[in-house]
């Protein structure tokens, strides 16, 4: 996929706002290859989890988003920022396949496989199937990320963390249960920690 100059432009200077702002704390940016095609999946807290994946590698990661995103003047802003919108109504496979293609470009794709921003008292939602589906089909890797903590401003507060590259190789419903209890696990740790 094609990246526009305004992301280029403007990641750099996100990536600082987000780090002077929030003091996120980032664990095991190793994880992350430096190429190739690689599915980023992991819980969704708010709005502003994509801006701290997207400031944790200077890789571009298309994220797969809502297509409400694209609407009016938003469209300026996020239609250079290389989403892949996606028309939740249906099963979207348009969407799909343009994010499979990024893949097969060895680029990174980001997902939340809970569909949405966790706003129940569940520590983690059901996962839609659609982060292992990809990364079967491309053989591509996942790396599972863990965001906890809060959106402080100038405190710290957001910890992500990325955590060892799995691959999907067993049936679909399986891989995405290993997967959603990866990440629920390691959720579980967390606030057993704090």
């Amino acid at each position: 996929m094609k990246i526009s100059w305004l992301y280029r432009f403007l990641r750099p200077i996100f990536t600082f706002l987000m780090k002077l702002l929030f003091r996120p704390i980032y664990i095991g940016l190793e994880n992350i290859p430096k190429e190739g095609r690689v599915v980023l999946a992991g819980n969704h807290t708010g709005y502003l989890d994509c801006g701290f994946l997207i400031s944790s590698t200077k890789r571009t990661v298309h994220f797969l988003a809502k297509k409400q995103l694209l609407d009016g003047p938003k469209k300026i802003f996020f239609g250079n920022m290389g989403i892949i919108p996606v028309d939740r109504s249906i099963h979207d496979k348009n969407a799909l396949g343009a994010a499979i293609d990024a893949l097969k470009h060895e680029e990174i794709i980001g997902i939340f496989p809970e569909g949405t921003i966790n706003r129940t008292d569940d520590i983690i939602m059901p996962f839609k199937i659609v982060a292992v589906y990809m990364a079967k089909d491309t053989n591509s890797k996942i790396v599972p990320f863990v965001i906890t903590g809060t959106y402080n401003i100038v405190g710290k507060g957001i910890k992500i963390e990325f955590l060892e590259a799995i691959e999907v190789r067993d049936v679909l419903d399986k891989e995405n249960d290993k997967l959603m209890k990866i990440i629920s696990k390691e959720l579980e740790e967390n606030y057993e920690c704090n």
